[in-house]
């Protein structure tokens, strides 16, 4: 069993950055794939970024490239997401996940709220 949980949310004004953190626990941390997604009120959740065990893949949603950074720090067992040239259509919240290779996303964190304002 994996423990996921989210810290880093806030309010913040367009044009702003916040960085996310995810620390993982109750089980090694190795090997997993970790993930960003959001939802928004009314949306469903959608895809934010992934990335590899060895942080050495990364992968963005087209609305968050070049904007967003997905990171990871193995030994702390914490995935980060730095997020920068905030819009509010980015307001949200934020889970964190994470799957084995090849597998489903089946471990999800409580999610963080991040509120962008004009």
């Amino acid at each position: 069993q994996v423990q996921l949980v989210e810290s880093g949310g806030g309010s913040v004004q367009a044009g702003g950055s916040l960085r996310l953190s995810c620390a993982a626990s109750g089980r090694t941390f190795s090997g997993y794939v970790m993930g960003w997604f959001r939802q928004a009120p009314g949306k469903q959740r959608e895809f934010v970024a992934r990335i590899n065990w060895s942080g050495g893949s990364t992968s963005y949603a087209d609305s968050v490239k070049g904007r967003f950074t997905i990171s990871r720090d193995n030994a702390k067992n914490t995935v980060y997401l730095q997020m920068n040239s905030l819009k509010v259509e980015d307001t949200a919240v934020y889970y964190c996940a994470c799957r084995t290779v090849g597998g489903s996303y089946n471990y999800w964190g409580q999610g963080t709220q991040v509120t962008v304002s004009s």
